[in-house]
């Protein structure tokens, strides 16, 4: 499980992701109990979706864990399947 928390938006990115990543931790303890574990991947794909959009804010978030949905079927190998790093920022002078 990531350490990301509902607690701790660390930029304006992660504090529009926050209601999106509600969503996701009410599937978490809700509906994930009742399924069992179900996922090929690691991390699951419900982890994936919280760091994603913690990391990389609402559009880009939505847009990995859609992509990493899509990876999630039944002729899948699944795997280990981090999501990617954030790219520094470049200064515009």
């Amino acid at each position: 499980m990531t350490t990301t928390s509902l607690r701790e938006p660390r930029t304006l990115r992660g504090v529009l992701a926050l209601p999106l990543i509600g969503l996701v931790r009410l599937y978490q303890w809700i509906i994930s109990p009742l399924l069992g574990p179900t996922c090929k991947f690691y991390p699951s794909c419900s982890n994936y979706a919280v760091t994603a959009l913690s990391r990389h804010g609402v559009l880009r978030g939505t847009w990995l864990t859609v992509r990493r949905l899509g990876r999630c079927h039944p002729w899948s190998d699944g795997g280990v399947d981090h999501v990617p790093e954030r790219a520094p920022r470049r200064d515009h002078h």
